[in-house]
């Protein structure tokens, strides 16, 4: 497979750790390491047309890989559980300030047949609201407008990573 140039790898990454410290998280501070798992992010995108996780064998078929899609839904609760992600592009300050490192996390992402739908898939429950409550699939935000917006203002992810809440 073609090799992703270092200049996309390094625009990646300074967006990602811009990104990632305005909204509260950290990327993992051995900077080799997180640029090879950008390289495999930058890889993914070329390959599929969006982001996975490259340490998940992505399907190709965006629907199957939503929760897949970095920022991973899992990031939070692997974060909070483990103080890195699974693929330990994000850590916690704990990692940050050396006091852990990133170690191998056990797998939370379910078989095939038992994960949730896409957000725009699932259903939902009340419409007699006068504007639709959003909900970002990564970090929980929610927002009431008609749509939702076209990035996440605290996690960044993208606007197809939102699911009508309500």
């Amino acid at each position: 497979m073609n090799e992703i140039a270092e200049d996309e790898i390094e625009k990646l990454y300074q967006n990602l750790k811009t990104h990632a410290e305005a909204s509260g998280y950290h990327l993992n501070p051995d900077i080799q390491f997180t640029k090879d798992i950008l390289q495999g992010l930058l890889r993914n995108e070329k390959k599929f047309g969006y982001q996975s996780c490259p340490c998940r064998l992505g399907s190709g078929d965006k629907n199957k890989d939503w929760d897949i899609i970095c920022p991973c839904i899992y990031r939070d609760p692997d974060l909070n559980d483990y103080d890195s992600c699974y693929c330990a592009l994000y850590v916690t300050q704990k990692v940050l300030d050396g006091q852990k490192k990133p170690s191998g996390i056990p797998e939370r992402r379910p078989p095939p047949e038992k994960r949730m739908p896409p957000p725009n898939q699932q259903p939902f429950a009340n419409k007699t609201l006068s504007k639709p409550v959003w909900r970002c699939g990564v970090c929980g935000y929610l927002c009431a407008r008609d749509e939702p917006p076209d990035e996440c203002p605290i996690c960044k992810a993208k606007k197809e990573r939102f699911e009508r809440f309500i």
